[in-house]
């Protein structure tokens, strides 16, 4: 098991060489060198403790502008990428619950993740394969904003497969293991 110092490594390398390094988020450089991303480790299964860490969590937002986002990482939990599809339909309902809809958004990211209809080898998972499952919570005016100085910001997804299609398989499980290295 990994120290909470480790995790956060472990994710802001996976930030650096892989969501920053091949472009899948153009907005995410901002964020990093802002220093504007808040990171929370929950290691707790208990729900209590997933709605408390949320609740937190939109508070932080929700009373802290300097904070762009925040990444709840879930390093022993949730390791089968279909329970936690079902753990994030509850944070969705959270957030509908709390009248946060339309203003913060949960983003998925997961070390399985499989797009619908997408063979499990294909490289274009990795543009959604953290290092540990997470929760991304997300201001939707920041989004707003960021996609209204973007252009052509609804071929983003679609660049990003082609991109890591493009790499290949080899090159995404190569950079995504590194991100776990101790040599960060």
């Amino acid at each position: 098991m990994y120290t909470d110092d480790e995790v956060i490594g472990h994710t802001k390398a996976w930030i650096n060489k892989v969501v920053i390094g091949c472009n899948f988020c153009p907005f995410a450089g901002r964020e990093v060198k802002r220093n504007s991303i808040h990171y929370q480790i929950l290691r707790s299964d208990q729900r209590k403790q997933l709605l408390d860490t949320l609740t937190s969590e939109l508070d932080r937002l929700d009373n802290d502008e300097s904070i762009a986002t925040t990444l709840i990482i879930l390093p022993e939990l949730y390791p089968v990428f279909m329970d936690y599809l079902d753990m994030i339909k509850r944070v969705d309902q959270f957030l509908k619950k709390k009248g946060k809809t339309g203003i913060y958004q949960a983003a998925t990211f997961h070390p399985d993740y499989l797009f619908a209809g997408a063979d499990k080898d294909d490289p274009a998972n990795y543009t959604n394969r953290s290092v540990y499952p997470m929760i991304h919570l997300l201001r939707e005016n920041s989004i707003t904003n960021a996609l209204a100085n973007f252009q052509n910001p609804e071929n983003i997804p679609q660049r990003n497969i082609e991109y890591a299609r493009q790499k290949g398989l080899t090159f995404m499980k190569i950079l995504w293991t590194a991100c776990l290295s101790d040599e960060q």
